[in-house]
């Protein structure tokens, strides 16, 4: 793939210093996937790796160094098509703590490829942003403001449901925005039934309002629509409700929703059109919604099935139960794929005892609709037979590239990935170097809002403001709205004994109950609880790598905590630093139980 830098690694199985060459390049690999491959080319015995020596110095053979090279391991290094030579275990180690280095990955300037850009150079626009997300907002307004002339296309296709909404992107529309707003109802609601009493109100409970909350979030959304289309208009923006499509290398087709057509032409384009949800691809699968209709449903959700395992399943399916609507999720193998296996497990045992009931290993077969009352009967993988009458299908995203005519676009093809995402290097597609990309359409990279933000304004000033600053994509923090809200940065601890090993990763664990659920009698019965664990890494002083917390406003405890984790903070940093009491942050400044110790971490009182 165009954006990786592949590292091969050759040498024998017995061989110590091909076994640190070659878990270096796995570190590198596993902490930066996106930006690294490892490649081992590895050989049973020693004579066997000195019978091919010739061949693995073959990969450089101008290379008078590498022609010498005659221990293992022989290391290379690939990128942009071109292989350098590295050296033995010694300069691979010392390489890649380069990399591996925060200042070092801080300082980077951005790898830029010539795009031909003249400011003569006769074309409509200096840049045309396909997309109005968040990501292609941002980078269009740093861009106007630094002195280009920009076009924003916007044009929302209908979602399979009919569903359809204004400029701001999945964000604001039918993602983080009306998510996080249904997840704070519910959380009142828990709030209302398992708290108030116990802190002595008197509340009359009722049954939770759809209709009006739906009301209250799109009438905010839609204020929101409108303030980002007054932003363009007073940043000097063209904005155009037209769905865009490459015909040539600098020019776009435009189609408005009435299906009148016209040309624009830009000398760079900028590539921020985001994904839409995956289809339920069974019989039936068409009675199902997504994420795209869910938060503008016309009446209360009633039974919901919530199909997928990833956040925005179990985000949907928290929020539905905790509005009242009974909620199953259907789950093919794994809860949260990808994050702290530990913590998700704490997750699924909260998500079934707030009254979330789960399928695992199971997958819907057939959906039928009873065309009378339109219930729906769902066939599961298990034999199981039941009725609901919303089923949510949140399997993934595939990146909305459909139809946007790349291979139009010389060069464009190659940096096009199965998935429709496009592979780039510094949001620059290398075969095509006057196209960028910015957000999820970007293989590899974190789909999440803030990230595209920024690295659509970082783009915007290397472009037109003489700035040299890559993005930084590795420890971004993250939220999952969960029931039991779940913060993250950087690695899972199961990630960080892949890449480092078992016996260099410590883990600092602490189990409690927040003080805002110390009165509740319920909160006690269910044993409702947060959890804190720092990752850390032996050999380097205990090195923060792995930032965990379960437990209320995990937004917030985490965000600033992210700024100690990107400046390399160690557990001693940590530990030293005084805490805000009474608060659940302050438990990251005093944990002591390590995983290894087998100790319990559940904690009483301050």
């Amino acid at each position: 793939m165009a954006s990786k830098r592949i590292v091969t690694v050759c040498g024998w199985s017995g061989c110590s210093y091909y076994a640190r060459a070659k878990e270096m390049a796995k570190t590198l690999a596993v902490l930066y996937p996106a930006d690294y491959e490892a490649n081992l080319e590895e050989e049973a015995t020693r004579d066997d790796y000195r019978a091919k020596l010739d061949v693995f110095r073959s990969k450089t053979p101008s290379d008078a160094k590498a022609q010498k090279h005659t221990s293992s391991p022989i290391v290379f290094l690939t990128e942009q098509g071109s292989t350098s030579f590295v050296g033995g275990c010694d300069d691979t180690i010392a390489w890649g703590r380069a990399q591996l280095s925060p200042s070092g990955v801080d300082a980077a300037a951005a790898t830029v490829v010539p795009d031909g850009f003249a400011k003569d150079h006769g074309f409509d626009y200096d840049v045309v942003v396909i997309g109005g997300g968040s990501g292609g907002l941002a980078c269009s307004k740093e861009m106007a403001k630094l002195g280009a002339k920009v076009a924003v296309l916007d044009f929302v296709k209908p979602s399979p449901a009919g569903s359809t909404w204004g400029l701001g992107g999945t964000c604001v529309n039918v993602g983080c925005i009306p998510k996080k707003l249904m997840h704070t109802a519910s959380i009142i609601g828990e709030t209302i039934k398992d708290d108030a009493a116990a802190f002595g109100w008197a509340v009359d409970q009722k049954a939770h309002d759809w209709t009006s909350m739906r009301e209250k979030i799109q009438n905010y959304v839609k204020s929101l629509n409108f303030k980002y289309r007054v932003a363009l208009r007073e940043a000097g923006i063209s904005y155009l409700n037209k769905l865009g499509e490459f015909v040539g290398k600098n020019t776009l087709k435009l189609t408005d929703k009435k299906g009148k057509t016209s040309e624009i032409t830009a000398a760079r384009f900028v590539v921020a059109v985001g994904g839409r949800p995956n289809r339920l691809q069974i019989p039936g699968g068409e009675h199902a919604v997504d994420s795209d209709d869910v938060f503008s449903l016309e009446k209360a959700p009633g039974r919901v099935l919530c199909v997928g395992a990833g956040y925005i399943a179990l985000e949907c399916g928290g929020f539905t139960a905790g509005l009242g609507y009974p909620t199953t999720c259907m789950v093919r193998s794994i809860l949260l794929r990808g994050f702290d296996r530990e913590c998700v497990g704490k997750i699924q045992t909260h998500l079934e005892h707030h009254g979330v009931s789960l399928q695992v290993g199971v997958t819907p077969t057939k959906i039928e609709k009873d065309p009378a009352t339109g219930v729906l009967t769902v066939h599961g993988s298990d034999g199981s037979a039941n009725q609901y009458d919303t089923v949510l299908v949140a399997t993934g995203r595939k990146a909305d590239t459909t139809g946007l005519g790349l291979s139009t676009v010389p060069g464009a093809a190659e940096d096009v990935v199965a998935s429709g995402k496009v592979a780039c290097v510094d949001e620059q597609l290398p075969h095509a170097p006057h196209v960028y990309a910015v957000g999820d359409v970007i293989d590899g990279r974190p789909e999440l809002t803030p990230v595209a933000i920024e690295a659509g304004l970082r783009l915007a000033r290397r472009l037109f403001g003489g700035a040299s600053e890559r993005m930084d994509y590795e420890n971004v923090a993250t939220t999952v709205f969960t029931p039991l809200e779940y913060g993250a940065i950087g690695l899972s601890e199961d990630d960080a004994i892949e890449a480092l090993g078992k016996d260099n990763v410590e883990s600092y664990i602490s189990e409690f109950a927040p003080l805002e659920y110390a009165l509740s009698d319920a909160r006690a019965e269910r044993g409702d609880g947060s959890y804190a664990k720092l990752v850390c890494d032996k050999t380097k002083d205990l090195k923060v790598v792995g930032f965990h917390y379960l437990g209320p406003n995990a937004g917030e405890v985490t965000q600033g905590f992210s700024v100690a984790m990107r400046k390399g903070a160690t557990y001693s940093d940590f530990l030293s630093t005084v805490g805000i009491h009474p608060t659940i942050a302050e438990e990251f400044t005093g944990l002591t139980v390590t995983k290894s110790s087998g100790e319990s971490a559940a904690k009483g009182g301050c």
